[in-house]
């Protein structure tokens, strides 16, 4: 009767963009209302992080940090919704969504802490509405329901949001988390920024639906496909779901698509074995930042100079950051213990005095 087919369900799911690849404007009543320095901010948060990335990957490499999780490429998804939020909004990352968390307030020299491992690096300050990203796959989108619930019932006019990959909505923590928001109409984001592969398994043979934002339909929620190179239509589908919530619309999945150019992980990851050289390139075509510079650049918003302060800029605050990281104090083992109890249970009492006097040699 009123039924739609899958084929019909898959069309509804068209890809939302707002700029092409050559910096055009493609989807002129959708712009954003953003000033001439919120455009020329965003564009600063893209190539700062840009080097951020490319100077972690160098220390990583020297052995100066542990975990990391390269962004190149995904700026825009990151950064364009992010910029979207209101400080109060509670962010829930994954494991690569570092610069989300750092420009909501997390200390950069925080964010390198949290990659070698140190307890300090999850100490997140007061006033600021992150949590430390989750490691297993998946695991934050639960949890941004209940935070999501947790806002509505205080009354509070605020959203959780939260990142995963397409790898990320092949778990099952994905599809509870966006059935329960959806079941108790809780103000939450679900972003799935869909880079192709959750390591090296292509979101094809993850599942067998033509897009992830189709997945919203199941949960009876909103579901959204956007360009997500596209930071202005990154921004603009990430403010609009934010007012949806707000407006007790219901929470929203958002799928961006977008490409990381770098390895999974530097943890020995090969991007060369599971993708090809004409892959690499078609996406480069579409990179956030050349895209995006192009038009800032035609409306006499940036410039080469402007550019390269803002690149000196950030390897000015990693160098700093950096030093900072290293001049905290060593990780002991006394310190994990004492943070995880409030009272020491009786066998951890005994190995404390144990690791106490070690550490006092």
């Amino acid at each position: 009767m009123g039924t739609k087919t899958l084929s019909q369900i898959e069309e509804e799911f068209e890809t939302f963009q707002i700029l092409n690849e050559e910096g055009e404007i493609v989807n002129k009543d959708a712009m954003p209302d953003l000033s001439d320095e919120d455009l020329q901010e965003l564009m600063t948060r893209m190539v700062y992080t840009r080097i951020w990335d490319q100077r972690a990957i160098s220390l990583n490499r020297q052995g100066r940090l542990g975990f990391y999780a390269p962004v190149a490429g995904q700026e825009a998804s990151m950064l364009g919704s992010q910029y979207a939020l209101d400080k109060e909004d509670f962010i829930l990352p994954g494991y690569r969504d570092v610069p989300q968390i750092v420009y909501h307030g997390l200390p950069l020299y925080q964010a390198f802490l949290f990659s070698r491992g140190h307890f300090q690096g999850n100490q997140v300050p007061e006033g600021v509405n992150v949590i430390a990203p989750q490691i297993i796959i998946g695991a934050q989108i639960t949890q941004t329901a209940g935070v999501a619930l947790g806002l509505k019932k205080r009354g509070k006019k605020n959203v959780a949001i939260t990142y995963t990959g397409d790898g990320g909505a092949s778990q099952g923590d994905f599809y509870e988390g966006i059935n329960f928001a959806g079941a108790f109409n809780a103000p939450a984001l679900f972003v799935v920024q869909n880079n192709r592969f959750a390591i090296s398994v292509p979101v094809e043979k993850q599942s067998a639906a033509k897009t992830i934002a189709q997945k919203a339909v199941a949960a009876g929620i909103h579901g959204v496909q956007v360009d997500g190179m596209d930071v202005l239509a990154v921004y603009a589908v990430t403010k609009q779901a934010r007012e949806r919530a707000l407006n007790e619309e219901g929470p929203s999945l958002i799928e961006t698509l977008t490409y990381r150019y770098g390895p999974h992980t530097m943890a020995g990851d090969d991007p060369t074995r599971y993708r090809t050289e004409d892959m690499d390139n078609e996406w480069e075509k579409k990179d956030p930042l050349v895209r995006f510079r192009k038009f800032l650049e035609g409306k006499d918003l940036w410039s080469e100079d402007k550019e390269n302060e803002v690149v000196e800029k950030a390897k000015e605050d990693i160098k700093a950051a950096i030093k900072k990281a290293d001049d905290a104090p060593k990780q002991k083992v006394t310190d994990l213990i004492d943070i995880m109890y409030e009272e020491l249970p009786k066998n951890l009492q005994e190995q404390m005095e144990e690791y106490k006097e070690k550490e006092s040699k």
